[in-house]
């Protein structure tokens, strides 16, 4: 048995942080039901065409759903909702903020006619405070939480290269509504969980922001380095392959200078006897250890690295990661269905292919329509009317 087996999920989602969200409860057996608009759904459906034709965001976010259209504007729509409400455990939505309360469809609504259901909104601001309406991609958010002011180099801020606000506000879903079924347990009670990406990533940028407290100055701007440890970051061997590293300590600068630079002086060098020093000397070192790289090829100096138990990493591009030894040994690949046909799949993160997590197919726009509907008590001939008023 799936630990969330038994949980009956219905989502207003799209894009990125709510479908995510539930894609991590679908994975752990919970029926997810995935309301989408008539004719177009889920707009993230739309981002590419890279799988086969689908969108490379929805494959990732949506397997495991089931999908049912629903033009909500209509009674009868908002009437099957109910009826799906009736018997749910969780509510998730992240519409524009103001949505579900004109719907009818908010926490405060809800909980009186289904007091054990969990309502989860996630937002860009959250929904109250003078954000609260302001549009939030995920970008902006990275913008606005500080986050684009220490990554990239100097001068130049770069992004995240995924949706890192919409996955901290996603996880951030699930861990809270998780949190809230336990408490349910005890309380027979639901509740209402308020979930903003903007919050989400101020807490993930919580060590620079100690680290500037009281006025001081942030993390420089890097790049792949890092900003207060040194060296830490990628260098170029003399095969042109780059190789990351990261000394953590003395013990290990000792070794570093000993068994992989072979430059022992270093060790006594004031410039360089304390983690501080070398990173305000940060230059300078990385010319010393380019020129001791560049006689060794990326193997070679990841072997020296690895015997002398120094931390390091290859630079793989995503071709690299589909192979990577680790995960083929660990057999964490799988394959899930789509309407395009089969896809490969990771496993969910901290669970084994022996508790058969759910990584069931990524669904079409309205393919469980009509068997929701059945399933809900509409007959044959109520369906077809609101399949000809348009309101599914």
């Amino acid at each position: 048995m799936r630990p969330l087996e038994g949980i009956k999920v219905v989502t207003f989602e799209h894009a990125i942080a709510a479908p995510f969200c539930t894609r991590q409860l679908a994975d752990r057996g919970a029926r997810v039901i995935k309301v989408e608009r008539p004719g177009t759904g889920d707009f993230a459906r739309n981002y590419d065409e890279r799988v086969s034709g689908l969108a490379s965001h929805f494959v990732w976010t949506n397997r495991s759903k089931e999908s049912i259209t629903l033009d909500v504007k209509q009674a009868q729509a908002i009437d099957v909702v109910h009826k799906l409400l009736a018997d749910a455990d969780v509510f998730v939505q992240n519409l524009a903020p103001g949505a579900t309360q004109r719907l009818g469809l908010d926490y405060e609504a809800l909980s009186k006619q289904y007091p054990r259901l969990i309502v989860c909104d996630i937002s860009g601001y959250g929904l109250d405070g003078p954000f609260r309406d302001k549009k939030a991609y995920d970008l902006l958010i990275q913008s606005e939480s500080g986050f684009l002011s220490i990554t990239g180099s100097e001068g130049e801020p770069a992004k995240a290269g995924c949706s890192i606000a919409d996955i901290a506000a996603g996880m951030y879903g699930y861990s809270n509504i998780l949190a809230a079924l336990i408490e349910r347990g005890r309380t027979g009670r639901g509740k209402h969980i308020d979930v903003s990406m903007l919050e989400s990533m101020v807490e993930w940028m919580s060590f620079p922001l100690y680290y500037a407290i009281d006025g001081q100055a942030a993390p420089r701007q890097t790049g792949a380095s890092h900003a207060t440890i040194f060296p830490y970051g990628p260098f170029v061997a003399g095969d042109g392959k780059t190789v990351m590293l990261g000394v953590q300590n003395e013990r290990e600068w000792k070794k570093f200078c000993e068994s992989v630079i072979a430059q022992p002086q270093l060790c006594a060098d004031d410039r360089f006897n304390s983690n501080s020093r070398r990173v305000a000397n940060r230059e300078v070192l990385a010319r010393l250890v380019l020129e001791a790289f560049a006689t060794l090829s990326a193997a070679q100096v990841i072997e020296r690295l690895d015997e002398a138990g120094i931390a390091n990493a290859r630079m793989n591009d995503m071709q690299g990661v589909w192979n990577h030894e680790q995960l083929l040994a660990r057999k964490r690949w799988t394959k899930v269905q789509t309407p395009a046909g089969e896809i490969p799949a990771l496993y969910p993160p901290g669970v084994t292919p022996a508790e058969e997590p759910n990584m069931g197919a990524v669904p079409a726009l309205g393919q469980h329509t009509d068997s929701i509907l059945h399933e809900l008590g509409l007959s044959d001939v109520q369906i077809r009317e609101m399949h000809e008023a348009g309101a599914v």
